[in-house]
């Protein structure tokens, strides 16, 4: 996924990662980086309560859509700063 978010990047095109492996994605050069909480649920955390698990999935939306607009110079990571507590 970071290497695809690079090259749409060379185009000019911007993106967001989202991912738990915010090394990888900074490594390959991805420019805008959201951590996300897990390996296997980058958008959500099941072991929540859904109602808690949809506000922590819009907060980690809001922050991607943040990093959209947000002019980058080289890869940068937006954290989704309040926990993953409603």
């Amino acid at each position: 996924m970071s290497t695809i978010s690079k090259e749409l990047d060379r185009k000019n095109i911007p993106n967001v990662v989202i991912t738990a492996f915010t090394s990888i994605a900074q490594n390959v050069g991805a420019n805008r980086i959201v951590f996300g909480g897990d390996f296997t649920h980058p958008v959500g955390d099941p072991s929540l309560p859904i109602e808690r698990e949809k506000a922590y999935r819009k907060r980690v939306i809001e922050k991607a859509l943040f990093a959209l607009g947000e002019d980058v110079v080289g890869p940068t990571i937006f954290n989704v700063e309040e926990s993953k507590e409603a």
